[in-house]
């Protein structure tokens, strides 16, 4: 059987790098045996050879480490994506006095690929962009946008002279992640979570559900629509993800590797 994402992105097969590196980024410290991996990357009836390669060259990309005793670590941007991933998770701001970070790009003009590595900074902390080379977000979380933005940026904190429920509404589809959450909330209740047969389809829902957090801008309450199901999913996840991390165990301790 194939699997396929489920993260709203698109509908791609998945392939030994996703089903790896989602392993090492769900375990606590990030780091397992090559033979664990190797199995896991089995369920998806990707064979031990694939997996083998995909490890060598996550580690030739710095996304993994390994210190030739069989175990391979998560670093670089993918050590990174778990602690984004573990705040996301978490889901905690702080109070809101009604101000808003703002980060101004000062050079706008460089090559694609720099953009590109800027855009994706500052949508990981999770800013909004208004306009080109302006982004934005209440100031509600501490914002570390690091490389490549800071040495290009001006921050300034201040307040919209406009309704700053509607500037919220523009700037994040607040009702496409709502919508999107009723639809995992629903997925996560109808998914049973009792024996080995439900690994592999779990495992890929427990990564849409994560993936789909980490777009959660993590807005004031104030600036939220009613009904927010932001708090019912992350409690529906962690009931989700005992269950299965259970089966889980039971998988790996009753079976060779």
């Amino acid at each position: 059987m194939q699997y396929r994402n489920i993260t709203g992105d698109g509908d791609r097969p998945l392939t030994a790098r996703s089903v790896l590196a989602s392993t090492l980024l769900g375990a606590e410290p990030p780091e397992l045996p090559v033979s664990y991996l190797v199995h896991m990357a089995g369920l998806f009836g990707i064979n031990p050879n694939r997996a083998r390669v995909a490890l060598s060259r996550m580690v030739g990309s710095g996304e993994v480490t390994t210190d030739g005793s069989g175990r391979y670590r998560l670093a670089g941007p993918l050590l990174s994506r778990q602690r984004r991933q573990a705040a996301s998770r978490a889901g905690r701001t702080g109070d809101w006095s009604g101000e808003w970070q703002v980060v101004v790009l000062t050079s706008v003009g460089d090559a694609a690929e720099v953009r590109g590595q800027r855009r994706r900074a500052l949508e990981a902390a999770r800013l909004a962009e208004l306009r080109q080379g302006v982004w934005l977000r209440p100031d509600n979380l501490a914002v570390d946008v690091g490389d490549p933005v800071d040495g290009d940026a001006e921050r300034f904190r201040g307040r919209p002279t406009a309704d700053p429920v509607s500037l919220a509404a523009r700037l994040w589809d607040l009702d496409g992640w709502a919508a999107r959450s009723h639809g995992l909330l629903a997925e996560m209740a109808g998914h049973p979570t009792t024996g080995a047969d439900d690994l592999a389809p779990g495992f890929v829902l427990s990564a849409a559900v994560l993936r789909h957090l980490q777009a959660d801008p993590l807005l004031p309450d104030a600036l939220l629509p009613r009904l927010w199901p932001g708090a019912d999913l992350r409690r529906a996840y962690d009931d989700f993800d005992d269950r299965y991390r259970r089966v889980l165990a039971e998988w790996g301790a009753t079976t060779p590797y």
